[in-house]
């Protein structure tokens, strides 16, 4: 027992002996401190949630679902058109009412499908009502949540999460640039890969525009050579002033709304028509955000720019048509001011015209689409231009129309700019809806010909291969 008598010496070496035992029992254990943390715990579950609900409108939203509206109005449009069909059909029966009875039986078994057509169409479109008023409030629920983590988030990791995530992207940005290699060099004529257009078949889709059939002149399409996020906008230019001439450019967002003719943006080139630089004849064609068109009462090319709404022109030879010297015509009649055609391809613009030293034969000039543009190489053809009622390009080669009749157009004629060959022996024939077509544009994205027949927008299918 200690007391209080023990010595100083005692006391010392007992004090080393319990030293000596709490080392001796530490030896084989753990060191345990307790932190205790004085701010409240991060609600994860929230964030859990929130990347819950993110995930969940990714994949309510998709691509495939939005168009579908574009699916079913296309659809009723086809459907519409073959009722179309069968009322003409029942108009011409005289078979003692008996063929007509069982027309009258399908034309009400159609219109029974086309009800139901409808009816879908407006079930969906109700649908994607209410899914983008449910995604505005769960977006706004997020930004709410996300606002109140940052604000219990005092160890600032989701703020440093955010950071990282930035300087990853921009890491991969960098590395992109790093390995890219340099652009493409733009197509030689002749060598794009598709073969010769050995068909085309259609119509695919059939619309009349929102101008109705007051104006019959005009061209549409898509740009060939688009900005980024304009991949799938469509233009339109009706002649709004006899026939002839116009000034604005109408845009669409998809196919569906240029069908429906529903919010659209125009682009006026000038407030009055016909004026200095407005559109004269309906032959033009859209490339990088630029309409290229033959300009009012000159022999000169246009080149009006969207962004900056300006206008650049370049001259063509003196001895160039324009105003009605050498038009698209056949035997019954001549188009009016398509002394000049603007046709693109996997290459480039291009610009069909005659002249009088080439005796009125078709002259392809390559537009270089600088500002302003400039005449590029320029070939000489055996065509002559009134005997044409259109012509288009693919992969550096020429393609003329001619009329037939008032149900068949026929792409007659071939000119490879690559090898200098002619062919006046195509023979493919293209099924018009109406009788004249008046512009024919291709697009080089797509494969698709876009085609104004007399104020009706239709697009056609082509098909490639090898000529015999």
């Amino acid at each position: 027992m200690l007391t209080s008598n023990m010595s100083h010496s005692g006391r010392f070496i007992l004090t080393v002996i319990f030293l000596l035992i709490f080392i001796q029992s530490a030896r084989g254990k753990d060191c345990v401190c307790e932190l205790v943390n004085s701010d409240p715990d991060f609600p994860e579950f929230k964030l859990d949630n929130v990347e819950l609900t993110a995930s969940q409108c990714t994949e309510n939203i998709t691509s495939e679902k939005i168009t579908e509206i574009d699916r079913l109005v296309l659809g009723l449009q086809h459907r519409i058109w073959q009722l179309v069909d069968m009322v003409s059909i029942l108009e011409k029966e005289d078979n003692g009412n008996l063929y007509a009875a069982v027309s009258l039986r399908i034309i009400e078994l159609e219109l029974a499908e086309i009800q139901d057509l409808l009816d879908e169409l407006n079930q969906t479109t109700s649908t994607y009502q209410q899914l983008s008023i449910q995604a505005a409030e769960e977006l706004q629920n997020m930004q709410e949540t996300m606002e109140e983590l940052e604000m219990s988030d005092h160890t600032q990791a989701m703020v440093k999460q955010r950071q990282n995530e930035l300087l990853k992207k921009e890491l991969v940005r960098c590395q992109n640039v790093l390995n890219s290699t340099l652009p493409p060099p733009t197509l030689s004529p002749g060598h794009c890969g598709l073969g010769h257009l050995v068909g085309v078949s259609g119509p695919k889709t059939y619309s009349l525009t929102v101008h109705g059939t007051s104006y019959s002149f005009g061209a549409w399409g898509r740009d060939a050579n688009p900005a980024s996020g304009d991949e799938n906008k469509y233009w339109l230019v009706v002649l709004s002033s006899s026939n002839a001439y116009g000034n604005f450019i109408r845009q669409y967002n998809s196919l569906s709304t240029i069908i429906l003719g529903i919010d659209p943006t125009d682009t006026y080139i000038s407030s009055s028509n016909p004026t200095t630089n407005t559109i004269q004849g309906p032959n033009m064609i859209m490339y990088a955000n630029a309409l290229y068109y033959n300009c009012y009462n000159t022999y000169s090319v246009c080149q009006f720019n969207l962004t900056t709404q300006s206008v650049s022109t370049v001259a063509l030879p003196n001895d160039a048509g324009y105003n009605n010297k050498f038009p698209f015509a056949h035997l019954g009649t001549t188009y009016g001011y398509t002394d000049m055609d603007f046709v693109t391809d996997e290459s480039g613009v291009y610009v069909i015209y005659a002249t009088t030293s080439n005796f009125g034969n078709v002259v392809i000039s390559k537009v270089e689409t600088s500002n302003p543009p400039v005449l590029g190489q320029t070939w000489s053809t055996s065509l002559h231009k009134k005997t044409v009622t259109n012509t288009f390009m693919v992969c550096g080669v020429l393609y003329a129309t001619r009329y037939l009749d008032q149900e068949t157009e026929e792409i007659f004629y071939t000119y490879d700019t690559k090898t200098n060959k002619e062919r006046y022996d195509l023979r493919i024939n293209i099924k018009k809806m109406q009788t004249n077509i008046k512009s024919i544009n291709y697009d080089p994205r797509d494969h698709l010909l876009y085609v104004f027949n007399d104020a009706y927008i239709v697009t056609y299918e082509t098909k490639f291969g090898e000529l015999y």
